[in-house]
């Protein structure tokens, strides 16, 4: 995995990709992610931001609508068993990175599983998000 990410805050080339997690508390999910995942933390909160290898996580708390997103409300998800949204961590060696994460207090929900053209396995964050973590094994030589 890269370790470098573009300046998130005055992107090179026109824009940065990141991902944005509505939760119910920043510092737990912050935490989480620093010491789980090992992202860096680059702003504490309101909003939390976090490089996160080659790219950017956005941590913000539930709330209301605002002058911008007038009918929008942020909320973390009501039931994690239901999938609307999911990370997806592509990795070169998958259990090595199950067992680090594991061993940093991860809980998975299986060991990784060989489906054929991709080994994965997944993750919850403290609010549910699921993360998948997964390897490429053929995947795109079908």
């Amino acid at each position: 995995m890269a370790s470098t990410a573009p300046d998130y805050f005055r992107p090179e080339d026109g824009f940065v990709l990141t991902h944005l997690l509505i939760v119910r508390d920043v510092d737990r999910s912050r935490e989480f992610y620093q010491r789980v995942l090992g992202a860096a933390v680059v702003r504490e909160r309101e909003p939390a931001i976090l490089r996160f290898h080659n790219s950017y996580l956005v941590i913000n708390n539930e709330g209301g609508p605002t002058d911008d997103k007038p009918d929008v409300w942020a909320q973390a998800p009501s039931e994690p068993d239901r999938l609307s949204a999911a990370m997806n961590v592509r990795v070169t060696d998958v259990q090595a990175v199950y067992d680090l994460w594991r061993s940093r207090g991860g809980q998975f929900l299986t060991e990784p599983k060989d489906h054929g053209v991709e080994i994965r396995c997944y993750l919850r964050d403290p609010d549910g998000y699921l993360i998948e973590v997964g390897q490429g094994t053929g995947i795109l030589a079908e």
